[in-house]
């Protein structure tokens, strides 16, 4: 290349350069400058010199890989009085979650390409954040599944209990059929139907239509998570499926996963949630329906085994299944009130709290809310700070406070299950393919999300 292309080039390229940062990547803790040039890291080295470049001053702020999270329901098409993709892929990169991936749930449920397409169309013109979409199955729509291309979706979503519209499957035959023919990762929602509905007419009995919330979790019961995720685990065994159970509620569900051999080799991998991590059945009384999803929220006990199984690999990732409703819907009575919370504005906040408590190292946080799903999923070229990555980076600042108030809320639902929280980290900056998207002393509106692909 001559020197007038070369000047050209230097002239269009948007570089910038992060001094001194602790960087918290794969396993380490180290100080370094970090130089990206467009949408990709381009250096990672001690001291980099980039004259031209913007630089940033990063000293004594930790810099980690974007998180990437597996589960959200950002509720368009057909909710979005709760929220859409625009205002919940804001508060995701103001809470330093750089990339998600969205379940089928919506209205109408994604059930066709037609559909799936649809979504990705809207996330192209409004996301801030990187994402893929889940392709749901239903108990008629196997054909329609089949159609999904691996390497530009995420996975196929499978609602082995409760859900909206037609997407609960609970044919036996319609279940062999889907584990033994779709070729890539199926999710599960795994809570047994029948269990649960006898459950909650004991209930019915008892209570008649004023059930308490502190039942949740004794109608939406362990017997209930353990028996659909033991089938689950049982069908992905038959059928050598590659299965992701999501948001891991029980201590007796973790033993159903292995840690003897590396995530890269797993067939099946599971998933907890930051709510399962950060609240327990004491804390309906205060909350109420406010921490009410499902699977439920359940005790202490089951809690502290869903930290041992993250620490020792059993459970692979750490997601939020943000799911917000409104005000108005969350205040019914138990009965009426939808399952679901908004969470991807403070998820990485609530675990740098739980890091700050001995719950979990920086390093291992890292590892489940970044490099292990990117392994899980096989994303292409994010999750880590790596030379020729995409430039999924956040910078948190440990000295600075972050109070959970309902002016600093992102969400369009205008509420959190962390109201009044004050947490002891702040998110100062978020890049999304190398674009600075979020700062906390700054105005952006910038949409730098892209369709991420997968590397299968």
């Amino acid at each position: 290349m001559g020197s007038l292309e070369n000047e050209k080039f230097e002239s269009i390229m948007e570089r910038t350069v992060i001094k001194g940062a602790t960087i918290i990547n794969e396993g380490i803790e180290r100080v370094a400058d970090v130089l990206i040039e467009n949408d990709r890291i381009a250096r990672i080295a001690d001291s980099i010199s980039a004259p031209g470049a913007v630089e940033i001053n990063a000293e004594g702020k930790y810099l980690i890989p974007g998180c990437i999270d597996d589960q959200v329901h950002f509720r368009e098409p057909g909710l979005t009085h709760k929220a859409n993709i625009a205002t919940e892929s804001y508060a995701a990169i103001a809470g330093g979650i750089t990339s998600f991936m969205e379940m089928p749930n919506t209205v109408p449920n994604t059930l066709n390409q037609e559909l799936l397409q649809d979504k990705y169309d809207i996330a192209a013109n409004s996301s801030y954040a990187n994402y893929s979409f889940f392709m749901g199955a239903s108990n008629d729509n196997l054909d329609e599944v089949l159609k999904t291309d691996p390497k530009r979706v995420c996975g196929v979503k499978i609602f082995m209990g409760s859900s909206t519209g037609n997407m609960l499957v609970d044919n036996e035959g319609t279940l062999d059929h889907l584990f033994s023919n779709v070729p890539m990762l199926i999710a599960t929602h795994c809570e047994d139907e029948a269990t649960v509905r006898a459950n909650l007419e004991i209930y019915k009995e008892k209570y008649g239509d004023n059930i308490p919330v502190n039942a949740h979790p004794l109608i939406r019961s362990e017997e209930a998570c353990y028996l659909s995720s033991s089938k689950a685990v049982e069908l992905a065994k038959k059928h050598n499926t590659r299965l992701h159970i999501l948001h891991i509620s029980t201590g007796k569900e973790t033993f159903l996963f292995d840690n003897t051999i590396p995530l890269s080799q797993k067939r099946i991998t599971a998933e907890a949630c930051v709510h399962h991590l950060w609240f327990t059945d004491a804390d309906y009384d205060k909350k109420g329906n406010f921490i009410k999803w499902n699977p439920a929220v359940k005790t202490a006990e089951d809690r502290d085994q869903i930290w041992d199984a993250v620490n020792n690999d059993r459970i692979d990732v750490i997601a939020t299944d943000h799911a917000p409703h409104t005000l108005e819907e969350k205040s019914q009575s138990y009965l009426s009130a939808p399952s679901g919370g908004p969470l991807v504005q403070h998820a990485l906040l609530a675990m740098l709290e739980a890091s700050k408590q001995g719950k979990i190292t920086r390093t291992k946080m890292v590892e489940k809310m970044a490099h292990a799903v990117a392994v899980c999923f096989e994303i292409k070229d994010r999750g880590y700070i790596r030379e020729g990555y995409k430039a999924d980076l956040v910078l948190v600042n440990p000295n600075e406070t972050t109070a959970v108030t309902k002016e600093s809320l992102r969400y369009k639902c205008g509420w959190s299950p962390f109201d009044g929280t004050i947490f002891s980290h702040r998110i100062d900056a978020t890049f999304v393919n190398g674009k600075k998207v979020y700062a906390h002393d700054e105005k952006i509106d910038l949409r730098a999300g892209e369709r991420m692909e997968f590397a299968r």
